[in-house]
């Protein structure tokens, strides 16, 4: 997926958790933060990020900002993008562990939940809700970075969906160009950390793949060892 035009900045301050404060040009500028995640090991004040032009013109930020850089390289922080990463992916069928062709069908009612995708192009219809990792430490994705109820609520709804004949997955996309393997966050969200196994033992595939930052471009590339124990 080509990211497009983007400026770089200096990340200031981070008033509210859908607002920072940056430096562009010599001058202090406020951007959306489409990330609702705490982000605290990658906004350090001082740190370089990426800023892409609102495409709202009537909103009270001018930018928004997508990108923050780590020492292994740079990070994208648009919690939007996953879900566009792994369409993109199953469409243009470069990952072995769907059919293709296939037409992911996105906010797919089931229960009390929306969840992210059906896909009907298998022997069974696929149910798959997609999280997007940031947060790596010692070269292992952790998720989540906050707590997340409304996460292991969709947990607990692909394990139900076992039952009615669905193949359920959860796809974590690694953003952080560190991550070497995936396990879920025990010390800071044990709730989501226990449902996601017990999901794990009910039959629910637990998938996570590598998507690094390269030049415009932003794609899934090599599935990476998930660690639940």
């Amino acid at each position: 997926m080509n990211i497009g035009e983007w400026r770089e900045a200096l990340f200031l301050e981070r008033p509210n958790r859908f607002l920072a404060v940056v430096e562009l040009d010599g001058k202090r500028e406020e951007a959306h933060l489409p990330d609702p995640g705490r982000l605290a090991e990658l906004l350090v004040p001082g740190s370089r990020v990426r800023l892409r032009p609102a495409a709202a013109k009537a909103r009270r930020t001018s930018w928004d900002m997508i990108g923050v850089r780590c020492p292994q390289g740079w990070v994208n922080i648009d919690s939007r993008l996953p879900n566009l990463l792994f369409a993109e992916a199953v469409r243009e069928g470069r990952l072995a562990e769907f059919p293709y062709p296939c037409e992911p069908r996105p906010e797919y009612p089931f229960g009390s939940s929306r969840l992210d995708f059906l896909l009907e192009c298998g022997t069974s219809p696929c149910l798959v809700e997609v999280k997007g990792c940031t947060l790596v430490i010692d070269g292992v994705a952790l998720f989540p970075d906050a707590p997340t109820t409304r996460g292991s609520r969709h947990l607990e709804e692909l394990a139900i969906s076992l039952e009615r004949g669905y193949r359920a997955c959860v796809v974590m996309v690694v953003k952080h160009p560190g991550g070497r393997a995936f396990k879920p966050n025990q010390e800071t969200d044990p709730l989501f950390a226990s449902t996601l196994k017990r999901a794990a033992a009910a039959g629910v595939e637990v998938l996570a793949y590598l998507a690094p930052w390269r030049g415009r471009s932003i794609r899934l590339e090599k599935r990476l060892p998930v660690q639940l124990g």
